[in-house]
């Protein structure tokens, strides 16, 4: 016990010297202000404001270096957002669509001009595939009953030019020998008019007429020269159209003989990739063609028929004649309708006169509506089904770039390209649904079919049957 008092006291001393040496060197570090480093924290942070200023690492900043905040009464000043983020997004969706769509227009221009600058030979092969879809059939059949494919080919194709060159034959044959009564009754029909107009209440005097005609003549007389320009011109047309009725057999000839060795060989030159979707769209663009032109021979061959008739047994002359312009105007649509009609009715007009003319014009409307409101939609189907607005434009801008062989071609183009869009389009769709992942956890359970409002949940009838005999049955789940 007398040692504790002794210790105590040593250790009071102690802390006593410690506590001054502390004081000590607190005063020393207060008399260095200039040297103390002042850290990041408050004021008050006891430990940055004793740490001398050779302990502070010589990289630390120095305050004439570091950029002091803004004060709090500031205003805030927001950053400029990103640009692309400042469009909206509506603006940006139209300018992607824009400069694709900009694309595809050059692609086209540079693509018409090409077509344009061979012309006949587009041409020809569309006609070539127009009169294949016609006989390709024949062909089929004829291979059907044993004959070889070149042989079925040969009869087909000899057959079929024999028939498109009597008809020719026949029109110009007609023409040719009803070229002289038609004038006359064209002359007559002329003064009828004549004698109609002086009788009429327009108060037309035969001075005016006799003006007219003279202006007619002297008109003639003076553009004698352009006349004989466009007679040659007529001539290298009649060259051009001998030329591509050529390319058009040897086309047709190939194409009946070899067409679905050409199909493959032009398959190869698709991307692998859109090669199968192509693949299933040809055979579908084929069967849409081969309606089509089947269809337009069926009903303008009763347009002919029954238009014919009825100019037949109305004594028009040139019935023949016009029945078969009829046929042939009938593969432009619309527009060869009204053409041949309106050409049955002058003829009727200038030969038999207004009651007859009228009686004609009668004709030609009844079976063009029975046309438009019966046969078409009974043959041709839902296979080339096309909006009239699409027809009418298809016609006015196909004559337009290539005369009436484009007028005659849009129609078919249309239909095809609509049932080659169509088919691509579910294919994609069938795709894409194919390839994707499957469904898990809670979104599998939200696609999966359930039942119909009020019907019974599906198994609910097999574990009835299973439980009757005395509710002990259950149905075996999938491990079993």
């Amino acid at each position: 016990m007398s040692k504790l008092p002794g210790w105590l006291g040593r250790l009071g001393a102690e802390l006593t010297e410690l506590g001054d040496r502390l004081e000590q060197r607190r005063d020393e570090v207060v008399g260095q202000g200039s040297g103390r480093a002042e850290l990041p924290g408050s004021a008050g942070d006891v430990t940055a404001s004793a740490v001398p200023a050779a302990d502070v690492p010589a990289e630390a900043p120095r305050d004439a270096d570091r950029v002091p905040p803004p004060p709090s009464y500031a205003p805030s000043v927001a950053a400029r957002p990103d640009p692309v983020a400042a469009i909206p997004w509506g603006m940006r969706v139209a300018a992607e669509a824009g400069w694709r769509l900009l694309v595809l227009a050059g692609t086209l221009w540079v693509l018409m001009k090409v077509i344009s600058a061979v012309q006949l030979v587009v041409l020809a092969f569309v006609a070539a595939l127009l009169v294949t879809a016609m006989l390709q059939p024949t062909v089929a059949r004829l291979r059907r009953h044993g004959l070889p494919r070149g042989l079925a080919t040969a009869v087909t194709a000899i057959l079929g030019f024999v028939v498109m060159g009597l008809v020719g034959w026949f029109v110009v044959w007609q023409v040719m020998d009803n070229l002289d009564t038609l004038s006359e009754k064209v002359r007559d029909g002329i003064d009828e008019l004549k004698r109609w107009l002086l009788d009429s209440p327009f108060h037309v005097t035969e001075q005016q007429i006799n003006d007219i005609a003279k202006n007619l003549s002297d008109t003639i007389g003076t553009n004698t020269e352009q006349i004989t320009s466009a007679g040659l011109e007529g001539v290298t047309v009649m060259v051009e159209v001998l030329t591509g009725i050529l390319l058009a057999m040897f086309s047709t000839l190939f194409l009946l003989y070899d067409g679905r060795r050409i199909w493959h060989w032009v398959l190869k030159l698709v991307p692998a990739q859109a090669r199968p979707g192509v693949a299933g769209a040809g055979p579908r663009a084929w069967r849409t063609l081969t309606a089509y032109v089947r269809g337009t021979v069926i009903v303008a061959l009763i347009d002919a028929i029954f238009i014919g008739l009825g100019i037949f047994f109305l004594d028009v002359p040139m019935a023949v004649p016009l029945a078969v312009f009829i046929f042939l105007f009938a593969f432009i649509p619309l527009i060869g309708a009204v053409v041949s009609g309106a050409l049955a009715v002058v003829v009727a007009l200038v030969t038999q006169g207004v009651f007859t003319a009228l009686m004609v014009l009668a004709v030609v409307l009844a079976v063009q509506q029975i046309e438009g409101h019966v046969l078409q939609p009974f043959i041709l189907g839902r296979a080339v089904r096309v909006h009239p607005l699409a027809v009418v434009l298809s016609v006015a801008a196909g004559g337009m770039i290539a005369g009436i062989g484009g007028a005659v071609v849009a129609v078919p183009l249309v239909a095809v390209t609509n049932t080659v869009v169509g088919y691509l389009r579910t294919y994609g769709q069938e795709q894409a649904l194919r390839y994707a992942p499957s469904p898990r956890g809670a979104t599998a359970v939200d696609v999966a079919p359930t039942p119909a409002p009020g019907s019974r949940p599906e198994g609910a009838g097999d574990t009835d049957d299973e439980g009757g005999d005395g509710g002990g049955g259950t149905k075996a789940g999938p491990g079993k």
